[in-house]
């Protein structure tokens, strides 16, 4: 598991704050809210499940529980991960349910104000919408928040619920 230090904390321009856990997904910069983030761990591999979803790479045994292990870049749309040793999971708690999300790597955690997080625009499509909750400008680089919730396809989300 990882620790973050408290000098990877940014600090809000104002009013009232909230932490992201923010890591890479390819070339790609996305963060969740670090309330849904249960640990982070390094890479296992996964035990496949036939006839899963493209997205889902299998499941692996969490402290006597079964976790399913999604690749969160297949389920964003972009080519599946090759998982080597320094990917990570990031075991997220999502409703009841707890699901580990396959990433390349987790890098930081922001801490941010509502005012800082603008929406996406409208050009995106409307499955780019229903993930990305809204973007933020950090440090030169642009990082897509997710709504992790909306990961789960429709019927995992009913029955979460």
């Amino acid at each position: 598991m990882y620790e973050l230090s408290a000098a990877a904390i940014k600090e809000p321009r104002g009013g009232a704050a909230r932490e992201l856990i923010a890591f890479a997904v390819g070339n790609q910069e996305f963060c969740i809210d670090v309330m849904s983030v249960r640990e982070i761990r390094g890479w296992t591999p996964a035990t496949v499940l036939p006839h899963s979803q493209p997205f889902v790479r299998g499941v692996i045994n969490l402290r006597g529980a079964v976790l399913p292990i999604m690749d969160l870049a297949v389920r964003l749309g972009f080519p599946p991960t090759e998982p080597k040793g320094r990917h990570v999971i990031i075991v997220a708690q999502v409703g009841s349910q707890v699901v580990g999300l396959l990433v390349d790597a987790v890098s930081d955690i922001l801490t941010v104000t509502d005012a800082e997080i603008l929406p996406p625009p409208d050009v995106a499509s409307e499955m780019a919408k229903r993930f990305v909750s809204g973007l933020l400008a950090q440090d030169g680089r642009m990082v897509s928040l997710l709504s992790v919730d909306q990961v789960l396809p429709e019927r995992e989300r009913s029955e979460v619920q």
